[in-house]
């Protein structure tokens, strides 16, 4: 996946309108987009929509944000949707592995009172939105199979640790969502999973948004949240594989495959070692060859 657009979960309009995006995924929400008294209207109109849609051909795939385990709504909310066959949920405030495992317990139950195969729902986490997740990171590997994405996040943890902005203008983030930022992409790589950068709150600033994507894929993230339509096609532009890259990559796995065991092989003047492999053949599984 290269771009996951939220979309209220409580909005059937916009969720209808979401499919056309061209967005790789949509995430349902029923957490920060939904009032606390829409709560249950926003499970039973997000569910409707997971039995109409989840499965079809050409279909984004369709995730669903739940609340935090701290909220008494956990709960509900998986009741209310697993039966509906959601591609995976994304856990806010994520704090480290026990909060995936906890949830996983969660799923695990219902799955089983739905009939669907253990295991058969991913979850993705945002894993950066309490000061706490930020001594959690380290946590994420190996903490349960379904653990198929890590994201970070900049406006809750601006609240949890009192900050007045987590961006300056023309400047990027700040300082402590810089190391965020950074210490999320170490924990997806130790996990072994996917980074998924965080959204970019201002939609009307495609420019700015192109330059952040642009960022965080020469630092390896592989995928991007979006919070309007708009944002999709440039999200999915940048985070595309280039028929240049491709070709590239493709040269670095043909000459290794030609001679298995050496360590190094030159291209066109150039020394490429296993990193380079492993580099080009995560190029290439993202470009789907």
């Amino acid at each position: 996946m290269r771009s996951m657009l939220f979309v209220p979960g409580d909005s059937p309009r916009k969720m209808e309108k979401a499919l056309g995006s061209g967005a790789d995924a949509l995430i349902l929400d029923l957490e920060d987009s939904v009032a606390p008294a829409a709560k249950q209207g926003a499970r039973e109109t997000t569910a409707a929509f997971l039995r109409d849609n989840a499965g079809k051909p050409g279909c984004p795939v369709l995730l669903v944000r739940i609340n935090a385990l701290d909220t008494a709504l956990t709960d509900g909310d998986v009741a209310a949707v697993m039966a509906a066959r959601p591609a995976g949920l994304l856990l806010p405030k994520a704090e480290g592995g026990a909060s995936v495992q906890e949830l996983h317990a969660m799923m695990s139950v219902a799955e089983a009172e739905a009939g669907i195969d253990d295991g058969a729902t991913a979850i993705h986490a945002i894993a950066t939105e309490t000061a706490r997740g930020m001594f959690t990171l380290g946590t994420y590997r190996g903490c349960s199979p379904r653990l198929k994405g890590l994201t970070w996040g900049a406006e809750d943890l601006s609240a949890d640790i009192g900050a007045q902005t987590n961006r300056l203008p023309g400047s990027g983030a700040t300082e402590p969502f810089r190391i965020a930022r950074a210490m999320l992409l170490f924990a997806a790589a130790d996990a072994g999973i996917p980074a998924i950068d965080t959204v970019h709150v201002d939609f009307r600033d495609l420019d700015d948004l192109r330059n952040e994507c642009e960022a965080a894929r020469r630092d390896g993230f592989t995928a991007k949240m979006a919070i309007h339509p708009a944002q999709v096609p440039v999200i999915n532009e940048v985070f595309t594989p280039s028929v240049e890259e491709i070709e590239k990559a493709q040269a670095v796995v043909a000459a290794f495959a030609a001679d298995p065991h050496v360590g190094v092989v030159a291209i066109d003047g150039k020394m490429f070692d296993r990193p380079h492999l492993r580099l080009a053949e995560r190029i290439l599984a993202r470009a789907g060859k």
